[in-house]
């Protein structure tokens, strides 16, 4: 008799934490073939992408190469986009894999599947707005995060050069949520740090970093007592916060405001909305508007039980009549939970619907400082922090992460690595 087959599409946070639990349980035992499937070789964790743009996170040292994990962990791994989707055949197609100069390296393939998994995240949402994709950075994966922080240095380096002007580089950033809030204050301690090197002649008073909002606050999705303190934190940096304030265009030089204000700028950065990749709304599944999947309490998709999706690409129902709120934790949840779910269908068990468990809200601003609040177990009452216990509570979010995926013999001895790094290597990436 041949095992199950159940293919993951997408290694996000989520994506990842299922295949490696589902492996160590399953594949390495021989109970089912575990196949992850994603269009880089490589994984980082999302939140952090505003760190890897700065230059403050060195991706060279904290991804993850999908190939040499799956080995260690008991699934397989293909290197590819999915195109197509055969309910009937339960097969599902990948587009073929070019390189830089638009040759095939891998043909367009065919996996079967007997569970299919999808989690292929979110991408940002420019609303139509014009000028935005051509004008704007984004900070959706690694590679365009790499790219702002290549422009970012170039940009510094031209400071360097003699000017008429007064010296000061503007950066406009588009959404203040947690992304837009997180990498304002990144850019802040970067000009310090490059400053220090004596990469560039810019200090932090020659750095001005423009956070635009069309939502009444920072932070709209979270509390006001975080949003508010965010709100201060910032404007002591030196971000100039405007609230309230639509963005009608973006050119190669400035940003236009619904107000008709014009504001000058060196580099852009949109940061303002989600939505699910579009492909979703083309594989014959229910979608919303935002190409979310519709999915049961279960996970599964309305249309198909053996289709699960969850993370940012998926619209689950909870029991107040909301939906799981696109978040990391909602992720890592899920995740949790589909695992369980998925062994619960393979013998044959019923599946427990998910019920998202709001655990807080944290946002680091830098080295200057983090904010936050902590739920107090099943009460609705949350714990107000900041400061150093911030700081703490929020890298442990990622060793967390960090756990879930190699273990904690091996993320004990990535804190120590990471802590050496910290005196051998500078400590914003130059290169």
């Amino acid at each position: 008799m041949s095992v199950p087959r159940i293919v993951v599409v997408g290694g996000g946070a989520g994506g990842l934490e299922l295949v490696t639990r589902l492996g160590r349980r399953l594949g390495r035992r021989g109970r089912a073939e575990i196949t992850l499937v994603d269009r880089n070789p490589t994984h980082i964790w999302k939140p952090l992408l505003h760190e890897v743009a700065t230059g403050a996170l060195d991706s060279g040292l904290d991804e993850i190469a999908y190939q040499g994990h799956a080995r260690t962990h008991g699934y397989r791994f293909q290197l590819g986009t999915l195109s197509a989707l055969d309910r009937e055949a339960r097969t599902l197609t990948l587009a073929p894999v070019l390189d830089e100069d638009g040759q095939e390296v891998l043909p367009a393939r065919t996996l079967p599947y007997d569970e299919l998994v999808l989690s292929l995240g979110s991408v940002s949402n420019d609303f139509g707005t014009p000028g935005v994709a051509e004008h704007c950075h984004f900070l959706d994966s690694p590679h365009q995060a790499e790219a702002f922080r290549k422009a970012m240095l170039n940009a510094f380096l031209r400071y360097n050069a003699p000017r008429e002007r007064p010296m000061k580089m503007v950066v406009g950033i588009i959404g203040a949520g947690a992304t837009g809030v997180e990498l304002a204050a990144e850019l802040y301690g970067a000009s310090e740090m490059l400053n220090s090197y004596g990469f560039t002649t810019l200090d932090r008073e020659q750095l001005e970093v423009h956070l635009i909002e069309a939502a009444p606050k920072v932070l709209p999705a979270l509390p006001e007592r975080i949003s508010d303190a965010v709100h201060a934190e910032l404007e002591r940096l030196g971000v100039r916060v405007h609230t309230g304030t639509r963005v009608t265009e973006v050119t190669d030089a400035a940003i236009v405001t619904a107000d008709e204000q014009r504001i000058e700028i060196d580099l852009g950065v949109w940061a303002a909305g989600i939505k699910a990749p579009a492909l979703l709304s083309e594989l014959g599944l229910s979608t919303e508007r935002n190409h979310r999947l519709r999915v049961h309490e279960t996970l599964q998709s309305v249309d198909d039980e053996r289709i699960f999706a969850f993370g940012d690409c998926a619209s689950c129902p909870q029991p107040d009549g909301s939906s799981v709120p696109p978040r990391a934790q909602a992720a890592h949840q899920q995740a949790q939970r589909l695992y369980r779910n998925l062994l619960a269908r393979l013998e044959g068990k019923p599946l427990k619907p998910f019920v998202f468990r709001d655990r807080g809200s944290l946002i680091s601003l830098a080295h200057f400082d983090a904010i936050g609040s902590l739920m107090r177990g099943a009460s609705a009452r949350s714990l107000f922090i900041e400061g150093h216990l911030a700081k703490f509570f929020y890298a442990s979010l990622y060793r967390m992460h960090q756990r879930a995926i190699h273990g904690m013999l091996k993320t004990g001895l990535m804190v120590v690595v990471d802590g050496l790094n910290r005196f051998l290597k500078p400590r914003l990436k130059l290169h």
